[in-house]
């Protein structure tokens, strides 16, 4: 058995960027590279729950994120005329230092990671990715897409919903699958006296608005899209605003402001769920490779930072790899499958409903508080 000391994380995304500045924390050399040449991140928010803020302090970084971020008290529940229907705060599970729940930029997060990262010494090789993977017992060997041949004690796949790594390690059929609703997003000025986040329901699309620091927030709009069809970039502003008409009051307002095609993001959603286990012998992914979820519940990002998180404390202990993956996998498979799963029922019943087929007994609420409540618990 050969101790884990210098590792290779393909994607340096959120969960690739928490996972090197978990390991170089814990004493572990870590190296990021990134098949992007350009760095960048898409201009939109992160929601960041109280079970996310617990990993980012175990990873040294929850406070800087509360800092450049926007706290806000949990949700206000809305119909598409406006009218307020219910207040429900969120509950603070984790962290009473902290708020129940952040909201913060894309770009700030990424640029806050990256920091770190540098200050904690990970190096990061751009317009570079994995083309062949040799894991072995004791090493995993890589060529990389240079051409360049190189050894490490162990590799993470943290590159993404359609990951090579996974492609590589267990073949081309395991892919997301489309479940038919597209969210779109957009960024505004934050109203000075915003201190909820909101959702707005319509008939058909829900509209929610989220406060990223002390003047910006970000709408996001789900609606169904049958095939999931291209729309032309220069018209992405327009097609944005024909999803929320009928809707009134604030979300009204906004419309209008939605004038520039390129600030758009609309991104069709794409669950899936590889089967445990994540792993070979010294290689595993992490993140969207391994459970990329939807956005219903808000913990897309939170999986891959607890992954990160729960990495960076196994992975130093001078234990058989294999006992390592096995832990790994008890403390995350489950958890994981939880949000996959709630977040797909949540999304096939607001399909239904946008469908003019609602399911009977569907109560997305409840299913909703039911899942906070066991990511509350620590795993």
């Amino acid at each position: 058995m050969s101790r884990i000391e210098r590792v290779l994380i393909v994607g340096g995304g959120i969960g690739g960027l928490c996972t090197a500045i978990g390991l170089a924390r814990a004493g572990i050399k870590a190296e990021i590279i990134e098949i992007k040449a350009d760095w960048t991140v898409y201009g939109v928010g992160i929601i960041q729950p109280s079970n996310q803020l617990r990993a980012l302090e175990e990873l040294g970084l929850a406070k800087i994120c509360v800092e450049r971020g926007a706290a806000f008290k949990g949700w206000e529940i809305y119909d598409d005329a406006g009218h307020l229907q219910m207040q429900m705060p969120t509950p603070n599970t984790s962290l009473s230092q902290y708020p129940p729940v952040n909201g913060i930029a894309r770009p700030m997060l990424h640029e806050i990671l990256m920091e770190k990262a540098a200050v904690s010494g990970v190096r990061v090789r751009l317009g570079l990715t994995v083309e062949d993977i040799e894991d072995g017992q004791d090493t995993v060997k890589v060529k990389l897409s240079n051409g360049a041949v190189e050894r490490y004690d162990f590799l993470i796949g943290a590159d993404g919903t359609y990951s090579k790594v996974r492609a590589l390690l267990f073949g081309e059929e395991l892919k997301p699958v489309y479940n038919g609703l597209c969210v779109w997003r957009y960024n505004f000025q934050r109203p000075s006296d915003m201190l909820w986040g909101s959702v707005h329901y319509g008939r058909k699309a829900k509209v929610g608005l989220v406060p990223m620091s002390s003047t910006l927030m970000y709408m996001f709009v789900v609606t169904p899209e049958p095939g999931n069809p291209p729309i032309p970039a220069q018209r992405l502003h327009s097609e944005m605003r024909s999803r929320i008409e009928g809707f009134t009051g604030l979300v009204a307002n906004l419309k209008e402001q939605i004038t520039d095609p390129a600030g758009v993001v609309r991104r069709p959603m794409e669950p899936m769920l590889v089967p445990a286990p994540w792993h070979r012998e010294r290689a595993l992914l992490i993140g969207d490779a391994a459970h990329a979820t939807t956005p219903q519940l808000a913990q897309g990002a939170s999986m891959a930072i607890e992954d990160a998180a729960l990495l960076a404390k196994l992975l130093p202990q001078d234990r058989p790899t294999s006992d390592l993956l096995a832990e790994f996998m008890h403390r995350r498979y489950a958890r994981s499958e939880l949000v996959v799963e709630t977040s797909r029922k949540l999304g096939e019943w607001e399909l239904a409903e946008f469908e003019g087929r609602p399911v009977a007994g569907a109560n997305p609420a409840a299913l909703m508080v039911e899942a906070g409540l066991k990511l509350a618990e620590t795993y």
